[in-house]
């Protein structure tokens, strides 16, 4: 009987585990409702901030929070402001060198299109027009956060 060399039980860990998503913060306000409905002549002016942000639990777990701060204007007043912090906690089984991006990029890009559902979501059954937030080139916000620090 020939003997492997490799070590027993060695699993290949996926280089990105995402072991849980959630909502940690989300707030709707449309303050000017229901009057503001018929004022509105034409698409609101539509303002979007987002960040990311990192935080070390252990070892190589992480918190990566998803955090979007829209603000809508029509008819020269605060159409809506819409609030959503969407965070995960990974596991990430990649090289030192490539944590920070992998959890500055990647892991955004893929929390992305569940907090754009909520968004999405949460304004139609609000009551306000369809608003599909437009994709966010994350590299980009990775970047402008490095060339900060």
């Amino acid at each position: 009987m020939q003997q492997d060399n490799q070590p027993q039980n060695k699993q290949h860990l996926p280089a990105i585990v995402i072991n849980n998503q959630y909502i940690k913060d989300f707030s709707l306000e449309i303050p000017y409702a229901p009057e503001i409905f018929k004022e509105i002549k034409q698409n609101p002016d539509v303002k979007v901030d987002v960040n990311v942000d990192v935080k070390h639990l252990e070892e190589n777990y992480f918190n990566v929070e998803l955090s979007f701060s829209i603000n809508a204007d029509a008819a020269e007043k605060k159409f809506f402001i819409i609030e959503l912090t969407y965070a995960a906690v990974v596991q990430l089984n990649v090289p030192k060198e490539h944590v920070d991006p992998v959890l500055g990029i990647e892991i955004p890009r893929m929390l992305f299109p569940f907090a754009r559902q909520i968004i999405t979501t949460s304004l139609m059954e609000a009551g306000l027009p369809p608003f599909m937030l437009n994709p966010i080139d994350f590299a980009a916000v990775y970047q402008s956060k490095q060339n900060k620090q």
